[in-house]
């Protein structure tokens, strides 16, 4: 792990997208709201930038998938190579 990152960032790499965009959505109200002191909001900022890269990065996965999938002239789906994209 590395400590100029924080305690925590490391591990929204093993979050699905659904509960990281969750997550995320409940620092961005918890910031807005301006309770918070100084220090712990600025974790929570670290935090959520570390969250929406993940999001990013999960979003890109998905997108390429989503352009591999092709359709024969049969109607059958099929995956392109990856390697044709």
């Amino acid at each position: 792990m590395d400590e100029a990152r924080g305690p925590m960032v490391d591990d929204v790499t093993t979050l699905s997208f659904e509960d990281a965009l969750a997550e995320l959505e409940r620092i961005v109200k918890a910031l807005e709201g301006g309770q918070q002191k100084l220090e712990d909001a600025i974790a929570a900022y670290e935090r959520g930038a570390a969250l929406k890269r993940h999001c990013e990065t999960k979003l890109a996965e998905a997108e390429q998938r989503v352009q591999l999938i092709v359709e024969g002239a049969d109607g059958a789906l099929s995956l392109k190579p990856a390697d044709a994209a």
